[in-house]
């Protein structure tokens, strides 16, 4: 079982920077796809970015070009480097961890196992 967490959410302002971090705890790190998804009140979580056990990515469309998501098996975690931030990419932030797929995927369903989310917000 994976347990995970993430950090790195805050405020900026539009046009900055934020990185989040999602570090796992558990057995088998490296053999799980993971992604990040997104979540406002009222909506349903949102895929942001995904990346395989291979290093393979995947990415919403609109955050193609901003986003870029990583990983480090050596030390168990999960990264989304936010470039170009706007005040729409608002939301709890949550890493999600499944062991196996066939290639990365944003379908929030597929995932078992899910952190408890990081705060971002964006201003004008």
């Amino acid at each position: 079982q994976v347990q995970l967490e993430e950090s790195g959410g805050g405020s900026v302002q539009a046009g900055g920077s934020l990185r989040l971090s999602c570090v796992a705890s558990g057995y088998g790190f490296s053999s799980h796809y993971m992604a990040w998804f997104r979540q406002t009140p009222g909506k349903g979580r949102e895929g942001v970015a995904a990346i395989s056990r291979y290093g393979t990515t995947t990415y919403a469309d609109s955050m193609k070009g901003r986003f870029t998501i990583s990983r480090d098996n050596a030390k168990n975690a999960l990264y989304l480097q936010m470039n170009d931030l706007k005040p729409e990419d608002t939301a709890t932030y949550y890493c999600a961890a499944v062991l196996s797929l066939g290639s990365p995927s944003l379908v929030a369903d597929i995932y078992k196992y899910w952190g408890q989310g990081t705060q971002v917000t964006v201003s004008s």
